[in-house]
């Protein structure tokens, strides 16, 4: 698909076009061409991307890989960096994928006409080689495929909250079956409710 469809996607998902956009559109196509993987290998969830940020740049990633959360092909590992990790789950190949260090100076040459930094990138990250734009490293993963990606239909309670786990994100401590947080692998805590505000503005109070 040529990549300008490609960008009108990613506007449409985003409402505007940025530098980070085309990134994106651009590694997610280098990702799958690395690993020699196609749409219809996608749509077989043959593949898992992993970026490491949010924002502009996944929304590109989605744009040329159809990869979605939804689909469990796509995941978030938030690192605040422009990259992403392509894993082809038959072969568990992998490969990370980030800009070139100097990717922001190097625009200026592809847009010569364009004195303004943010619209020599617009211009220049649509046309500039891969092996100039982007740097791959083949990487080994930490987990296997199998428990990144784990069995979709298990569940389990929590045996401290009650909760319900699924995806097998369950931590085993002792005999116990804990859920992450009362693992103590919490992003939140809980808050006093007698000083948190309603949780539900405007129900009746008792």
């Amino acid at each position: 698909m040529e990549i300008q469809k490609l960008l009108e996607a990613s506007t449409r998902r985003h409402s505007h076009l940025c530098p980070r956009q085309i990134l994106g559109v651009r590694i997610g196509l280098a990702g799958l061409a690395v690993l020699g993987l196609t749409l219809d290998d996608v749509a077989r969830k043959q593949i898992l991307v992993i970026s490491e940020t949010d924002g502009c740049f996944i929304d590109g990633v989605i744009a040329a890989t159809n990869c979605e959360f939804g689909h469990r092909t796509l995941r978030v590992e938030d690192y605040g960096k422009i990259a992403a990790t392509f894993i082809n789950i038959r072969s568990e190949r992998a490969v990370r994928i980030a800009p070139a260090l100097d990717v922001r100076q190097k625009a200026f040459a592809y847009a010569p006409a364009e004195p303004r930094r943010y619209f020599a990138q617009m211009q220049a990250y649509q046309v500039m080689p891969d092996d100039e734009l982007l740097t791959v490293q083949k990487v080994i993963l930490n987990q296997p495929v199998s428990q990144i990606v784990s069995r979709p239909g298990r569940r389990v309670n929590c045996d401290q909250c009650g909760e319900e786990i699924i995806n097998e994100r369950e931590i085993k401590r002792g005999k116990l079956t804990l859920c992450r947080a009362c693992a103590g692998d919490a992003y939140f805590q809980i808050a006093n409710m007698e000083v948190a505000m309603p949780l539900f503005p405007g129900s009746a109070q008792g």
